[in-house]
């Protein structure tokens, strides 16, 4: 290993924060082990942006993606949580393999990650029609705003969602 003083960029500044930011991801997390899974992620992270000029303030970059990850593991808890809720109202027999189970996860966490890079009113139109069956006037009456409007935003959505699924796939 080189000397520190001869370090690059990013070693430097992992050597000088990951200690600080795992303590301060474990206070927000309350768990040792997630905590330096996050600040792992979180260097994983830094390592593949472009090199640039040294940080001003490292700490606060570094907690901004940190918070980040955060926010998309709590929010894939709470996929987890309500998909294996739903899971447990049916009869054992139809419940899914758990290969089948981290699949569909998986499958959630995508659409979720997709849904929320929308706008909120095109994601709310969206989710107002596919999810509640709301028709177009129903859902422009809902979310105040005109039928042409909403005809809008359920393209945009949809292309959006083409554009996401291709990504995907290649």
């Amino acid at each position: 290993m080189r000397p520190v003083a001869e370090a690059t960029p990013l070693a430097g500044l992992y050597l000088a924060h990951h200690g600080w930011l795992r303590n301060w991801l474990r206070r927000k997390l309350g768990c040792a082990d997630k905590a330096a899974d996050i600040a792992h992620d979180t260097f994983l992270r830094v390592l593949a942006q472009p090199a640039t000029e040294p940080l001003q303030a490292p700490r606060a970059y570094l907690s901004t993606i940190a918070h980040g990850l955060m926010v998309t593991h709590w929010r894939r808890q709470d996929l987890e949580r309500a998909y294996l809720e739903a899971l447990a109202v049916l009869p054992e027999r139809s419940s899914p393999s758990p290969e089948v189970r981290a699949l569909a996860i998986e499958a959630l966490v995508a659409v979720d990650a997709m849904l929320h890079a929308l706008p909120e009113k095109p994601r709310r139109a969206f989710l107002l029609s596919q999810l509640d069956g709301l028709t177009y006037r129903e859902i422009a009456t809902e979310i105040g705003v005109s039928e042409r409007m909403v005809k809008k935003y359920m393209a945009s959505a949809m292309l959006h969602c083409l554009a996401a699924t291709d990504s995907e796939i290649s």
